[in-house]
């Protein structure tokens, strides 16, 4: 266990120094929800945009924070990190664990950077239930995508693990309604959202937003997710340690 958590804090270290995790996990989330919510750009009237679109792009940043602890793994790979991460005992599963567990963690500042903006820019107020509710969600919701990032990199290399992060950071924002409402989409779009880790993720916390109850086949969707993603990411492991 102290091996695991000595891993889980040089890793933590790691994200932090990473400027690229700054700018696009914590900076790009916040401009994204002003320009939203302040040129009349996100849909319903002022209060509903502010509450919509602050969990919507609150959800983008903490993906893009996971993702982006996902794609370093292909540069380690190439630097022999893994080769190194071999020799130690840790087993696959753990360090698995270690890189999910930094990727979670590494999120709380892109949710809470939205959020504080939605607070004190747009005013949004909402009960503290609401609130630690919101906040637990999008927080634990990210493990999926941790873990299918994580497995990207495990099984890509860097440039070509970067940009399969980045497209799918995209395509799940845009498909899963995280930048436009899957209200507006076409009928046949609409169902195949209704089936993305992202819009389960994102749906969970809407609903609380607006005062509803999250549904049971939001959360099976992601847990079903979660076991996929992270049968992936443990595949890749294996297979990068073999070849490291």
């Amino acid at each position: 266990m102290s091996g695991l958590m000595g891993y889980i804090r040089l890793e933590m270290i790691r994200t932090v120094r990473d400027g690229g995790y700054v700018i696009f996990g914590i900076a790009m989330p916040v401009v994204m929800y002003l320009v939203f919510t302040n040129l009349g750009l996100a849909p319903g009237d002022r209060h509903y945009a502010a509450v919509f679109t602050m969990v919507s792009m609150a959800a983008y940043g903490a993906l893009g924070g996971a993702f982006n602890n996902g794609t370093g793994i292909a540069e380690d790979r190439a630097a022999g990190w893994l080769r190194q991460l071999r020799l130690t005992p840790l087993t696959p599963a753990q360090v698995v664990t270690g890189k999910v567990v930094t990727g979670v963690a590494g999120v709380v500042p892109s949710i809470a950077a939205v959020l504080l903006t939605g607070a004190l820019v747009n005013h949004v107020t909402l009960a503290p239930g609401q609130w630690l509710s919101i906040v637990g969600l999008l927080w634990a919701g990210t493990i999926p995508f941790s873990l299918l990032g994580l497995g990207n990199g495990y099984r890509l290399t860097g440039q070509t693990a970067a940009m399969a992060n980045v497209a799918t950071l995209l395509s799940l924002s845009i498909i899963g309604g995280l930048w436009v409402p899957t209200t507006g989409f076409p009928g046949w779009l609409r169902a195949i959202s209704g089936w993305t880790p992202s819009n389960s993720y994102a749906s969970l916390s809407w609903h609380i937003a607006f005062g509803e109850a999250p549904t049971l086949r939001e959360v099976a969707i992601l847990c079903g997710w979660l076991v996929a993603f992270g049968l992936y990411a443990v595949y890749g492991y294996r297979r990068a340690a073999r070849t490291a």
